[in-house]
């Protein structure tokens, strides 16, 4: 899911890398510069980033509503699903790495049988009571098709190093084939965020954040990976100027990937703080926004309209 196809590597190469070279950032919009005016937050508050980045409620009532008068909602089926298909995602990539350690490249075979060797989904059951029997049905035959999907391209990227590299040890061939890390956990206090951050994905090779989505694009989205580079440059302090969103959508049985590769710019920095400043003003002076136009799966909609 969050391999590059060839044409989106091409695209990376010779279009997003070079433009995200040749922008000019200003200085106080980087990361590192978090200690300074306008990154430096101004209300002491802690702020988990989803907060920040997601605007499906107009008004952000849903976040007064969880943070100043407390209440604590069950999630949607749509929250569940998200869940359970990041999970399965992340057990197969940390499966795949465990292999390699564990088997050694002198048993490629045993390797590849295994990855092709259909992922465990009993912690599926977990969930079960969460959703109507008809929506547990439906989320386990796409959670097979998801898993299927991801198992068979990482053994196709095992496979293709494999036969270039004669001399590959597996630590080599671990990070070639699987070049992610996966919930890449992140400290925002500089920013005034969450502690315990934790980012879908990064990758080194091509230096890029990326959030996994299966639902409809939004603009708002970018504001995750902005989130995210912006709290890597503080910690790391070199340039992080390119974000991945991997939207997902299971059309029958098959599974259709799309990618929105962005640069991450000054207009998106300057958005991502003023909507932190923003929703820490509000939490901050306990104002509540009022209502605005909201939607079907809202958790907070019995709250807000009895």
């Amino acid at each position: 899911m969050y391999f590059l196809t060839d044409e989106e590597r091409k695209q990376l190469s010779k279009g997003y890398l070079p433009r995200s070279r040749q922008m000019e950032i200003a200085e106080e919009l980087r990361g590192w510069n978090w200690h300074q005016p306008p990154l430096a937050p101004v209300y002491d508050q802690r702020l988990a980033l989803y907060e920040v980045a997601n605007s499906y409620c107009s008004t952000n009532r849903d976040l007064y509503l969880r943070r100043i008068d407390g209440i604590k909602t069950r999630p949607n089926a749509a929250m569940i699903r998200g869940k359970i298909f990041h999970d399965i995602l992340v057990r197969v990539l940390v499966r795949a790495k465990r292999l390699i350690y564990e088997k050694g490249v002198g048993n490629f075979q045993e390797i590849l049988k295994q990855l092709n060797a259909p992922l465990s989904l009993g912690f599926l059951s977990e969930y079960q009571d969460q959703l109507q029997e008809a929506e547990f049905s439906e989320l386990k035959k796409k959670a097979v098709t998801l898993a299927a999907f991801e198992n068979a391209r990482v053994a196709a990227r095992v496979q293709e190093i494999l036969v270039k590299q004669p001399y590959i040890a597996e630590d080599s061939l671990a990070a070639l084939a699987i070049p992610v890390v996966v919930e890449q956990k992140l400290d925002g206090t500089f920013f005034g965020l969450s502690a315990n951050l934790s980012a879908d994905a990064y990758t080194f090779s091509e230096p890029m954040v990326l959030d996994l989505k299966f639902g409809r694009p939004q603009k708002f989205h970018q504001l995750t990976t902005t989130g995210y580079a912006l709290v890597m440059e503080a910690i790391y302090e070199y340039p992080i100027n390119l974000g991945c969103l991997v939207y997902a959508e299971f059309k029958g049985d098959r599974l259709v990937v799309k990618k929105d590769i962005h640069v991450i710019d000054e207009e998106l920095r300057q958005w991502f703080i003023e909507e932190r400043d923003e929703k820490m003003r509000m939490v901050y002076e306990e104002m509540d926004p009022g209502f605005g136009q909201c939607y079907d799966s809202c958790p907070y909609n019995l709250q807000c309209h009895g």
